[in-house]
Order: C-alpha cells, then sequence, then structure tokens
C-alpha cells in the first residue's frame, strides 16, 4: 500500500481513515493503462516488482498498516500522482 492521505490526517490519533493506494505483482495489472504505475523492487523498500493501482484509491483503517516499508523517490511519486489523475480525470 501507498499511505496517499494527507499527512495532518494521518497523524491525527482520532482520524482512523487513511487514504491508499494498492499494490500488485500482476504482469496483467502492470497492462492496464496510465492508471497503473510500475515500481521496481527496491523502490521504497519494496522486495519485488510491484504496480501501483491508482485505479483503485480506497481507506483502510490505520490499525491494518502495522509497519513502514520506506518513502518513495520523488519521481516515483510524480508517477503515482499523475496516475491518480488519469483516473480520476483530473487533467
Amino acid at each position: 500500500m501507498i499511505v496517499v492521505s494527507n499527512d495532518g490526517f494521518n497523524l491525527t490519533p482520532a482520524w482512523r481513515s487513511i487514504i491508499v493506494i494498492p499494490l500488485s505483482t500482476s504482469q496483467a495489472q502492470a497492462r492496464r493503462g496510465p492508471t497503473a504505475v510500475w515500481l521496481p523492487r527496491g523502490a521504497c523498500g519494496l522486495d519485488r516488482d510491484s504496480v501501483a493501482l491508482c485505479h483503485q484509491v480506497t481507506t483502510l483503517d490505520r490499525a491494518k498498516l502495522t509497519r513502514r516499508l520506506g518513502a518513495l523517490a520523488p519521481e516515483q511519486l510524480l508517477a503515482v500522482e499523475e496516475g491518480i489523475r488519469a483516473a480520476m480525470d483530473l487533467g
């Protein structure tokens, strides 16, 4: 999962929901178009090549998140942002 919700929400103990982008290792998912963003093994601590599924933005209870692997590099974060824009037609 990539946490994309605002840090102000993420750091507020009473705010239970976190907005996330799920990840997949499926090659089929990698071919889904501009809303599927490829992240190579090692990116932010990933142990396998993965795809950020920006068309599947969802929320989770913060208790479901048990550990942090790392942070995306700026160019990877920009690619995920572009995937979210494409998924939501934000131009």
